[in-house]
């Protein structure tokens, strides 16, 4: 029996991978919002406001973890505000019993440290930042999510899982119960997951609407420039024969570990790969044909052919 699929909507998780995002500076290189985001953000905060979350920065990123599992087993409220009473005024013992079958490397005097930095930390965010932007955030995230659950009933859950994030590959694993899909919009088009105790965290972009037609469709922006270097090219030829991992690559294609990288994420974000994952080896990566069909599609559809 496989995996059950469940769809988080809560805009916890918006608030968690944006506040991640500006205060780690991790991936945002690779994001739509990109580093412009980071600078229009800083402008809109009060210096003392930046101060405070540059705190943060020193934190370890593990700190993340814990705060995700406290997201998904929340009591029932969806509420950020609720969240954050929850992060600062739950049970000392409760809150670490909770979360450590789960963050099994958590002490409980890091539990305590991760509540009392954060709760007033998530605080600011929501309300100088997130806040003004929730509802609209929600209403994507909740359409999106409505298809998504439409086709729980019709597809098998591996290959949903594949569909919603455009390539993550899960199988079907002994120790894997359930598989928690949750959208965002602000981290896209960036797909990232963590293994708990028989849960996998699975984060989804979410598009949002085009601008313009008059404008290339984002999509087709990152498949050519993923397509636009022959470095990537070739890299694309090597995968279609079958999955292969980074060791691979570096070998066989004779490449610099963070130059291949960087080409891996840039073909990620494009969704010309499918990247096979397991609790316990490394990913691996193969060709995703619905990605490498995408670029036709939207380049002949943009054009008018």
């Amino acid at each position: 029996m496989s995996y059950q699929i469940k769809i988080d909507t809560s805009p916890i998780y918006e608030l968690l991978g944006s506040f991640m995002a500006y205060v780690t500076k991790k991936w945002v290189h690779d994001m739509d919002l990109g580093h412009e985001w980071i600078d229009k953000v800083d402008a809109r905060l009060q210096n003392e406001v930046r101060s405070e979350l540059a705190t943060a920065q020193d934190c370890p990123f593990s700190d993340y973890d814990a705060l995700y599992v406290w997201a998904l087993l929340r009591p029932e409220s969806d509420e950020i505000s609720d969240y954050i009473a929850y992060l600062d005024n739950g049970p000392d013992e409760d809150m670490f019993e909770l979360i450590v079958p789960h963050v099994p490397f958590l002490t409980f005097e890091e539990s305590l440290r991760i509540r009392k930095v954060y709760a007033p930390l998530l605080k600011l965010w929501d309300r100088d930042y997130f806040r003004a932007m929730e509802s609209e955030l929600r209403v994507l995230a909740e359409e999106d999510a409505a298809e998504k659950r439409m086709l729980l009933s019709k597809m098998e859950p591996e290959a949903l899982v594949e569909y919603a994030t455009a390539g993550l590959i899960v199988p079907h694993m002994e120790d894997l119960d359930t598989v928690v899909l949750f959208p965002v919009v602000h981290n896209r088009p960036i797909n990232s997951y963590c293994f708990y105790t028989r849960m996998l965290l699975i984060q989804y972009p979410v598009d949002v609407p085009e601008e313009s037609e008059e404008e290339p469709p984002t999509l087709l922006l990152r498949l050519t420039r993923a397509v636009n270097d022959p470095q990537r090219l070739r890299i694309l030829r090597y995968v279609a024969q079958g999955p292969k991992s980074l060791e691979d690559m570096r070998h066989d294609l004779s490449r610099l570990e963070d130059t291949l990288m960087s080409d891996m994420m840039i073909l990620r974000v494009a969704g010309l790969l499918r990247i096979h994952i397991g609790r316990y080896h490394k990913e691996k990566f193969s060709i995703r044909p619905d990605g490498a069909a995408d670029l036709q599609v939207f380049l002949e559809s943009y054009i008018g052919l």
